[in-house]
């Protein structure tokens, strides 16, 4: 499998950069409203300083009184304060993780399938979901606060300095085993977090593809093996999450044990001080609770940096699906014809051996081509070159004399379609999936390509085409729903049809109605059918039989059948045991 990449720290800090800086004036209106309620919160302090001077000093009761409202009044400031700035902090954050959900989406549809599917759906849905709900937990919350509590620190710093030098040389005592151990700390995160979302994508793919597979899986007797391997990557999360565990376990405890320092050196210091007559005891005691007051900026301040670097491990996840190449724009190819023609094609999967080998086709325009052979042929491999998802590593696979890979990717698709027996049915109503295709598809269109596809099941629906599918809602099964992506493609009306399978989840005698219906209505359009029932063969204007990566046979039915080959014998075994029969695996020709 082939991970996504994961974007550099320059990129996350160019993209953090630029997403801010999109609403600076938001952002502004943030930390100028933080920061008033942080200066109001430092006349408190100050004020009971006053209060405990003017009282040594022989002050009366309505003074102190008066003193005290004061200090009610500025903390209600600050708190007040404190509550806009959080509101317009999170409408901000709600923006802009807004934004960037709109960005992984777009990135996302741009990605080339194949790399998708070399990917494999847990770290694509990986980063979809957790990566960018960690992104926006950090725009929304880690970013402001990291900032503020910034703001607060040196704010409360500078008014112990302002009380006295020495207090203030005093109260820096605790930051330099802070320093040194979030120094320590973030050398390591980075990659310890990036490891850990690595290891949950893995876990998160085998979780989805033995839950997708569990049929396979039963009638193969594979659980135990798929246990096995779930256990495996379990462990590897375990692991990871212990390591980033260990890391925070050494950072909290050096942090939280340097924040007593600092205080108790202030209360030394100032006591010396206050000896000699160089401070008061009202300014002491100011000192003191500042530094108490400093505790909970700092905490937040370093509790949403571990935060902070779970999200920057998470952005650069997220930017790392920018980072594929999309699909390139290619060429409009001009109106030469709809011929395919494959030359020489060689293909390999990652590396690996060619499991096609000089492919040589030619598939005329409206032409009804069959593709048959053993699994493992190479049937679906050569379907996704015609269709333009892979490249072969030679050789050339053209429409209209133009490389199917050149064309621009909404061309390409709207020229050729591929269906296969693998669908999707998108959460939304039934005239939601079918806009996929044609948005601008009438409601009369939509249901006679449902009834085209012999999707009966569509008049039990109670709200027709607003009928609600998908998790919660009525769930399709797997021939509804292959029956569904049919009636797509007919909206979509390309030229060119490869359908891989795609009657396979039907029976045998709803495949054949919806084949025959596909075939009245796509007259004149080139169809190329991967066949499982070699009633699809029968039909069609030529057979070709692929087998070992090697075209073999080639030609209409009656010619292969009549040159006693294997397709021949083929179909007089299958004919035999009843035309609606699908091949059986050890029926297909070799």
């Amino acid at each position: 499998m082939s991970r996504l990449p994961v974007a550099e720290r320059g990129t996350v800090r160019r993209a953090l950069r630029d997403l801010i800086g999109r609403h600076r004036r938001a952002v502004g209106v943030v930390l100028a409203l933080h920061a008033a309620a942080a200066v109001a919160g430092l006349a408190p302090p100050w004020l009971l300083g006053t209060i405990v001077d003017r009282v040594t000093g022989g002050t009366d009761v309505a003074t102190v009184d008066r003193l005290a409202l004061v200090i009610g009044g500025c903390v209600l400031v600050s708190a007040l304060l404190s509550r806009y700035a959080q509101y317009a902090g999170h409408r901000f954050g709600e923006r802009a993780v807004a934004e960037l959900r709109e960005e992984f989406v777009h990135r996302t549809l741009g990605l080339p399938v194949s790399v998708v599917e070399r990917a494999g759906a847990g770290d694509l849905a990986t980063r979809s979901s957790v990566d960018v709900s960690t992104v926006g937990t950090t725009v929304r919350d880690v970013v402001p606060t990291i900032v503020i509590a910034s703001v607060q620190l040196a704010l409360l710093f500078g008014a112990v300095f302002l009380l006295h030098p020495l207090l203030g040389l005093a109260a820096l005592a605790g930051l330099p085993s802070i320093w040194a151990v979030t120094r320590w700390y973030l050398r390591r995160a980075s990659s310890a977090y990036l490891i850990e979302g690595a290891a949950s994508a893995e876990l998160t793919e085998t979780l989805t593809t033995t839950a997708e597979g569990a049929r396979t899986v039963e009638a193969l007797r594979l659980a135990d093996d798929r246990i096995r391997h779930g256990t495996t990557r379990i462990a590897g999360v375990w692991r990871a999450r212990r390591a980033t565990l260990a890391l925070r376990t050494v950072f909290f405890t050096v942090v939280e044990a340097s924040y007593p320092l600092p205080i108790a050196l202030v209360l030394l210091v100032g006591g010396a001080l206050l000896s000699r007559e160089m401070v008061s005891l009202g300014a002491v005691v100011a000192a003191a609770l500042y530094l108490q007051q400093a505790i909970d900026p700092l905490d937040r301040l370093l509790q949403w940096t571990e935060q902070a670097q779970r999200g920057f491990a998470s952005f650069a996840r997220v930017l790392g699906v920018g980072l594929v190449p999309p699909e390139p724009p290619g060429t409009v190819a001009t109106s030469r014809g709809e011929r395919l023609v494959v030359r020489e094609a060689r293909f390999s999967y990652a590396g690996g051996h060619d499991v096609l080998h000089g492919i040589d086709l030619e598939v005329r325009p409206g032409e009804r081509l069959a593709i048959v052979g053993p699994s493992g042929a190479g049937k679906s491999t050569l379907a996704r070159l015609l269709a333009g998802i892979d490249a072969p590593r030679r050789g050339v696979v053209s429409i209209g004399g133009c490389p199917v890979t050149d064309l621009d990717p909404a061309e390409r698709r709207r020229r050729i379609a591929l269906v296969t027996q693998e669908h999707h049915v998108f959460i939304g109503s039934v005239r939601d999936n079918l806009a996929f295709a044609a948005p601008d598809a009438s409601d009369e269109q939509m249901r006679s390509a449902l009834a085209t596809v012999g999707a009966d099941w569509y008049a039990e629906l109670p709200d027709g085409l607003d009928t609600p599918l998908g998790d919660g809602a009525r769930q399709l099964a797997a021939a509804e729903a292959q029956q569904l992506a049919l009636a797509r493609l007919l909206l979509a009306d390309p030229h060119t049809l490869i359908l891989d399978e795609a009657t396979a989840a039907l029976d045998p005698t709803t495949a054949r109605r919806t084949e025959r219906a596909l075939a009245a209505v796509l007259v004149g359009r080139t169809v190329i059918a991967i066949a499982h029932r070699l009633n699809t063969a029968h039909d069609a204007d030529r057979v070709a039989v692929l087998a070992d990566g090697r075209i073999t046979e080639i030609g209409s039915h009656d010619e292969l059948v009549a040159a006693g080959g294997a397709y021949s014998a083929l179909w007089h075994s299958w004919h035999r045991h009843g035309d609606e029969r699908p091949l059986s695996r050890k029926e297909q020709p070799s």
